[in-house]
């Protein structure tokens, strides 16, 4: 599990530099590969949606919405028409909506079930990795140690670094993290 989330790190970062590389080098990249690198540059590879688990029957369900409009499993949408109001009752009766950036992606039934049997997961990969079973030499720190030393009396104060200063940059860190300015011999 540990690899695998390390896995889809490296997957989507290498997957953002290729698609970056490769404007570069071709300027007539397919529109949607250059869309797809743009959304990825700009959100990362973690889109803010809700989290979905399919259940058992979806499939029943998803055959029984297109039976209705008279589709079989391997037939492609009549008209736009159509796969809008099967789409809205896939929503209706699911409450899992396909995404405006997915539309393009569904045009027949088989991609439609296909869409409904992906669970969606919200955790960052960092989430994930907290909340793994991690081996006995690997350890997550989620809220990291600052050295001050008129608190840290571990070593009377002492830095392992004596002329570097603990510098807090961001606005909710300087609540949570008490910055200090290090003692150098000229001053």
């Amino acid at each position: 599990m540990l690899r695998k989330t390390l896995i889809n790190i490296t997957r989507a970062n290498f997957q953002i530099n290729f698609v970056r590389n490769a404007q570069k080098r071709y300027p007539k990249v397919d529109k949607k590969l250059q869309a797809a690198a743009e959304s990825l540059a700009a959100r990362g590879f973690l889109r803010p949606n809700k989290p979905w688990q399919p259940p058992t029957n979806i499939n029943e369900t998803i055959e029984k919405i297109c039976s209705q409009y008279g589709l079989k499993s391997d037939s492609e949408f009549e008209s736009l028409e159509v796969k809008f109001n099967v789409l809205k009752t896939c929503f209706e009766e699911t409450g899992h909506g396909v995404p405006n950036s997915l539309l393009h992606t569904i045009e027949n039934v088989d991609n439609l079930q296909e869409f409904y049997e992906t669970p969606v997961e919200v955790l960052t990969p960092f989430d994930a990795l907290k909340k793994m079973d991690l081996p006995k030499n690997l350890h997550i720190q989620e809220d990291y140690v600052r050295f001050h030393p008129d608190k840290d009396t571990l070593f009377n104060g002492q830095s392992a670094f004596p002329k570097s200063s603990t510098i807090v940059s961001g606005l909710k860190t300087r609540r949570k993290y008490e910055g200090y300015t290090a003692k150098t011999y000229w001053t």
